[in-house]
Order: structure tokens, then C-alpha cells, then sequence
């Protein structure tokens, strides 16, 4: 059984502003029945404000919370800011899905997308600018005939998530999800993506700042919300030496915390070869 978030469970128990709009500005489709999940988006604009938006859903709870709380994210905001929003925001509004449902937050960006390349028109300077791949329709290519998945919406998946096996790009987009003959293909994509974009290497100055800029922005005032804390007493290559301090110094679950928690932060945010040792 799926492990969903309270926020999910709500959206899909009582899913909000589902319907469909008459007269809506922006309209945006995804998915589709044959592939079993499918989403229809209506805007209402007030100027460049959204004022309304509803949904018409066929699919899952994770796709029914999505669309809802898409809705939620995008009404009252201008279409500047709506630009912007990402599966992932879509996702982390809801407190995280399941890896296997991803692919629900990434039908709902999509089916906005739609709406906006509608709207602005193919060849506008706006459209370009909300286009992640830098590909136009005609030159898109689609890799999974299964879901109708396209290269374009495979590497957007990519980019934003940050999928590097193709296991997550089928979590993500349901690419190779059924026969499975597009996974090679998928696989060249991933590997031609961060050979082309890899990161320069931090140097161990760098290193040792941004460290220390995450535990006194993201790890530090979690520990503290709990009475504890975190002190960073040394950096040696790709360990990190730290030590708890408060409650946190004396908890049963240090040591976990440690390694799920403080580790994982920083593989996430500043390098994947880090590992974190504990100082008393």
C-alpha cells in the first residue's frame, strides 16, 4: 500500500475546485484514458491574475490531489508566477508523493503547460521562456509509444527532478513502464544529459562554505525547533565532523538523525560523497 501524506489523502477525500469553466481563458489537457490517468485544467484571468481554476480528472488519488491542489497554488497568482511552478512544487505542496505516483505531479505541470502554450502561442517570446527543453513541437520525438511520452517531456523530468536511473524517469513520466523496449533509449538520454551537464567541482573552500551555509539554514533550525542543536567542528576532504548539542546530544535516535537526517541534507544540497561523523 502506497504511504501518502495527510495533505494527499485530504485532496483526494475532498478534492477542491473540480468542475470545468465555460468561458476559461487557458485551457490545458494531459495524460490520457488509454494510458489511465488523464487531466483537464481551466483558467479564468482577471487581467494577468488567475482568478479561477477547476479540473476534470480521470485517474488515480494521487492524481486527483495533484489536480486539486494545483487549483489551490495557482488561483490568485499572475501568470508570471504561475510560469514558474514545477512538478516538484506541485509535490511538495502536498507533502511529497510516493516515487511511483511522481508521474501525477508531473501530468498536472503539463497539462499547465499546455494551458500556457495555448494561450501565449507557440512561437512567443513567453512560450520560449516556459519551455524547459528547448525543443519545439515539431522537433520533439516520442520515445515511449506505450504512454505517448516524448523526449522533451522526458528530459524536462530530468531537469527538474534530478532523475538519474530510468527507473525514476518511469516513476516520474511512465516511460518504459509497460514494454519496456524504450528503456535503452531513455537510459542514452539520461547518460547524454549529465555528460552535458555536470557541475563544475566545488573547491574545498567552496565546499567547506556551502557546509556550513546548509547547517545554519536548513539543519539548524529544524534541531532547534526541538530544543537541540548542531555545531560543525571540522571538515576533512568529504567528511564532515559535527556535534549535537541540547536534547539533541543526549536523544536516543542521535545517531539516526545523524545519518538520515544531517547526511542526507547535505549529500542532497552540496555533494553525494559526503558522510557525516559524530564528535562528543
Amino acid at each position: 500500500m502506497w504511504d501518502y501524506s495527510e495533505k494527499v489523502l485530504d485532496h483526494y477525500r475532498n478534492p477542491r475546485n473540480v468542475g470545468k469553466i465555460d468561458d476559461a481563458d487557458l485551457v490545458g489537457e494531459a495524460g490520457s484514458l488509454a494510458c489511465g490517468d488523464s487531466l483537464k485544467l481551466f483558467i479564468k484571468l482577471d487581467g494577468n491574475i488567475v482568478k479561477d481554476a477547476k479540473f476534470l480528472t480521470f485517474g488515480c488519488g494521487s492524481a486527483v490531489a495533484s489536480s486539486s491542489i494545483l487549483t489551490e497554488m495557482i488561483i490568485g497568482k499572475s501568470l508570471d508566477e504561475v510560469k514558474k511552478i514545477t512538478n516538484k512544487d506541485i509535490a511538495d505542496q502536498l507533502g511529497g508523493l510516493p516515487q511511483q505516483k511522481m508521474h501525477c505531479s508531473v501530468m498536472g505541470r503539463e497539462a499547465l503547460e499546455d494551458a500556457l502554450k495555448k494561450y501565449y502561442g507557440e512561437d512567443s517570446e513567453e512560450w520560449k521562456e516556459i519551455d524547459l527543453s528547448g525543443k519545439t513541437e515539431s522537433e520533439e520525438k516520442i520515445i515511449c509509444t506505450c504512454f505517448n511520452v516524448t523526449e522533451k517531456q522526458i528530459l524536462e523530468a530530468i531537469k527538474v527532478n534530478k532523475l538519474k536511473s530510468v527507473e525514476e524517469v518511469t516513476d516520474y513520466t511512465k516511460a518504459g513502464g509497460a514494454c519496456g523496449q524504450c528503456k535503452s533509449v531513455i537510459k542514452d538520454i539520461i547518460d547524454d544529459y549529465w555528460k552535458n551537464n555536470q557541475p563544475a567541482p566545488l573547491t574545498q573552500t567552496q565546499k567547506i562554505l556551502k557546509i556550513n551555509n546548509v547547517i545554519e539554514q536548513q539543519i539548524s533550525p529544524q534541531l532547534q525547533k526541538d530544543g537541540g542543536d548542531i555545531e560543525l567542528v571540522d571538515i576533512k576532504d568529504n567528511t564532515v565532523y559535527v556535534k549535537f548539542v541540547g536534547v539533541c546530544s543526549s536523544c536516543k535516535n542521535a545517531a539516526m538523525t545523524l545519518k538520515s537526517f544531517v547526511e542526507s541534507i547535505l549529500k542532497e544540497k552540496v555533494d553525494e560523497n559526503i558522510v557525516v561523523e559524530q564528535l562528543n
